[in-house]
């Protein structure tokens, strides 16, 4: 049974206090306002301390004290109102929510849209987002993945940084703006997920040592010390952090979590973690009576992950495919060789495709080893795709989106690409129109030791990539400001076509019988040249059928019409979407040779 952490106020004002920390003699609770008072708590056999105090009310503030004098704020608390470094705060879980009829959507159905909460709007909080719902929702999003927003330093981050799991950042809202935000998007149809960090926390502001083993030297990640799920203690570190998924999803009602890099998450006990996570959703979603999904990166390109628990996996609901990116972009971004250097064939993009994996046991010249395992017949729906991400972007010098790097007869190539896919499909916030303001990397820090220290690491990380540019000063302020999306753009001129072609593009998604198949037994794929390929779909029943024709390259490209698809008629044609010469292949196929026009997509079904 999972045992429950952090200050629990009833209705009756009568407030439960608990924390973990089984190596420590004594605990004190103190708390500092409306009054100041202390009050010694009481340890059980787990490790876990707990008093129970009548006449608590919203607002107060308070610190705990294990085996002295210094106090530190609740690793569990639920609001950080003065930041990393200030006391924890009293709130209400309850809420009265709008959302009863709420159920979530199927996670095949999701359209997923990638925010950062700070540079979404130019406000950079949980209500002022709730404005944009209907632009979303008029593209044809239907879910929103939130950056990370458990309390971290300062005012902007990206949001890896959090040191506080359970506290909804301050300077986005708070707990009260985010559960405004998911109300909101529940009732526009939205379902939400909810980056979450369960492999290490921030250096600044990380308390949890202060009260228990939460860490081990056991193993390493490229954060330092790896969080303690399998050593001694670990009991309680499993508790907190499984905790801490069923509080998102119970208490906030989010409907998925996106649990970044699990490869660096160790335990090799009998019970994973990610077993006794998965169980515990279950047991949730039965009580709830409503779907929650689990969603993984990660860098192992094992089908162990997304398998069932029953078949011996880790029983995650989908995953983030990276290979489709890489597989795709080296076909269009020159710059982007440098980066994927083991990437770059249209055979490989055949295979993203098709398959999943790329990397499937082969040897990869970037890790010095073989590689991966295969996924081929896993499902299309086990996997998220994307063109572009927080990390695919903002991990680049300069912090420039593919708007930057290749132009719109290309943009809508790849997005063609991505939303014809037999795959999950998702979107980083401004690719619907366009946005071409960068999205770099920024922080907030107080330390200037570890300010110049994540300088210089920005700095050493692109010379291996062979950036010559400098990159933006994750420090200033003027970095995160220019990171805003602009929303004005997408009602006009270029970006109005983008968003037009990208809304269309959701519209055939969710309407075609094709589209919607994610069995990969009918997905084929066609390699035409190097920069030419054709995807064929086929619904269930083979009654639909959808062609697609991307040609990347630079030249006209002569393709012979297969025969299966006489009679089909063209449906999306980017060039004579952007209206440059007209139509450039014929309306309805007829078993001619076609002429696909340089940069340029053609889809044809026999569905109108």
């Amino acid at each position: 049974m999972i045992k429950r952490v952090g200050a629990i106020l009833g209705n009756n004002g009568c407030c439960r206090f608990t924390v973990w920390a089984p190596e420590k003699e004594t605990m004190i609770l103190h708390i500092i306002k409306p009054e100041e008072k202390r009050i010694q708590m009481k340890k059980d056999k787990e490790g876990y301390f707990s008093v129970e105090i009548e006449d608590i009310k919203l607002g107060y503030q308070y610190y705990y004290i294990p085996d002295g004098e210094k106090g530190y704020p609740d690793p569990a608390s639920f609001y950080q109102p003065e930041g990393v470094h200030g006391p924890s705060e009293i709130v209400m879980l309850d809420y009265e929510w709008h959302d009863a009829d709420w159920r979530n959507i199927p996670l095949k159905d999701f359209i997923i849209y990638e925010l950062h909460m700070g540079t979404f709007t130019e406000v950079g909080t949980f209500d002022a987002a709730i404005a944009r719902l209907d632009d979303l929702a008029a593209t044809g999003i239907n879910a929103i993945e939130i950056m990370p927003i458990s309390q971290f330093p300062g005012e902007r981050n990206w949001g890896y940084d959090g040191v506080f799991p359970y506290a909804a950042q301050n300077s986005y809202g708070g707990y009260a703006g985010l559960r405004r935000l998911v109300d909101a998007c529940h009732n526009k149809g939205i379902a939400v997920i909810l980056d979450v960090v369960y492999n290490h926390l921030g250096p600044e502001g990380n308390c949890l040592p202060a009260y228990a083993p939460f860490f081990t030297d056991k193993y390493g990640t490229p954060w330092g010390q790896a969080i303690n799920y399998d050593g001694p203690w670990s009991d309680g570190v499993r508790n907190y952090f499984c905790n801490n998924a069923l509080y998102w999803l119970k208490y906030f009602h989010i409907d998925a979590l996106r649990l970044d890099a699990i490869h660096e998450m160790y335990d090799f006990g009998a019970y994973h973690f990610w077993e006794f996570l998965h169980d515990n959703v279950v047991a949730l979603c039965q009580e709830e009576g409503r779907h929650f999904y689990l969603i993984a990166e990660s860098d192992l390109n094992n089908p162990k992950i997304i398998k069932s628990i029953e078949a011996g996996g880790y029983g995650f609901s989908a995953q983030w495919l990276d290979d489709f990116h890489h597989s795709l972009t080296t076909l269009m971004d020159g710059q982007a060789i440098d980066r994927y250097k083991d990437f770059g064939a249209i055979e490989q993009l055949a295979k993203a495709y098709t398959d999943g994996f790329v990397h499937s046991g082969e040897y990869v010249m970037a890790r010095n080893k073989k590689y991966g395992r295969s996924s081929a017949g896993l499902s299309g729906e086990k996997f998220i795709v994307f063109n572009q991400n927080h990390d695919q972007v903002g991990n680049t010098a300069d912090g420039g989106r593919l708007t930057s790097r290749i132009n719109d007869s290309q943009l809508m190539i790849a997005a063609a690409a991505l939303l014809l896919s037999p795959y999950i499909p998702m979107l980083f916030m401004g690719e619907e129109y366009g946005e071409d303001a960068p999205f770099s990397y920024f922080i907030d820090h107080g330390d200037e030791q570890l300010i110049d220290a994540v300088r210089k690491g920005r700095r050493k990380e692109f010379e291996k990539d062979n950036w010559n540019s400098e990159p933006a000063d994750p420090k200033s302020e003027a970095t995160f400001l220019a990171s805003k999306l602009k929303w004005e753009k997408r009602y006009s001129g270029r970006n109005a076509t983008l968003l037009n072609w990208n809304k269309q593009l959701i519209a055939l998604r969710k309407t075609n019988a094709a589209i919607k198949n994610f069995n990969k037994n009918y997905v084929r794929v066609y390699i035409i040249t190097d920069k030419c390929y054709a995807l064929h779909r086929q619904s269930d029943d083979q009654s639909t059928g959808l062609l697609a024709i991307f040609n990347m390259g630079n030249d006209i490209v002569t393709y012979a019409a297969p025969k299966f698809a006489i009679g089909w008629l063209k449906i999306l044609d980017n060039s004579s979407f952007q209206q440059a010469a007209g139509d450039k292949v014929p309306l309805m196929l007829d078993g001619q040779s076609l002429g696909i026009t340089a940069q340029s997509v053609v889809v044809y079904s026999n569905a109108e």
